[in-house]
């Protein structure tokens, strides 16, 4: 059984890792929204431009929060809702035929997998390694490490 600074040091290593692929990502469609709006028109999603802007945001905040641990469980549950709308709209791997056909559906297994990841953090939260720990009232603190 892993001890507790361990479990804490492993789940922020796994927060930086899965908000690694995120925080860039959202950044860049933020930088380049009209870009982003026009895919998301290209591939049929209505009210694409309000739709790019909500999906970005979404992206680099929900990434900011799981990274730094800020309200960890909400932001997972927010980043599971982003990457299976995600996959769903990008990665439709049923319309296309071999060999996009196989590299769509990696696409999408690929998010499933993230989507894993957040589940995980959903059951375990964040760790010790969390800003919510900074502005938990101290009887809160306390009552955390008192076993039982």
């Amino acid at each position: 059984m892993m001890d507790r600074t361990k479990a804490d040091d492993a789940l922020l290593l796994g927060r930086i890792f899965i908000a690694w692929i995120f925080i860039p990502s959202g950044l860049r469609k933020l930088m380049d929204i009209e870009r982003f709006a026009a895919s998301l028109t290209e591939r049929g999603v209505p009210m694409a431009e309000l739709m790019a802007w909500v999906g970005g945001g979404v992206e680099l905040i929900g990434g900011l929060a799981v990274l730094l641990g800020v309200h960890v469980r909400f932001a997972a549950v927010l980043m599971i809702l982003f990457t299976l709308a995600a996959a769903l709209i990008a990665h439709r791997f049923w319309e296309f035929e071999m060999p996009a056909r196989q590299m769509q559906q990696s696409q999408f297994f690929k998010n499933l997998a993230i989507i894993g990841g957040y589940i995980f953090l959903i059951v375990s939260g964040g760790g010790r390694y969390c800003l919510d720990r900074l502005w938990r009232p101290l009887d809160a603190r306390s009552a955390a490490r008192t076993p039982g």
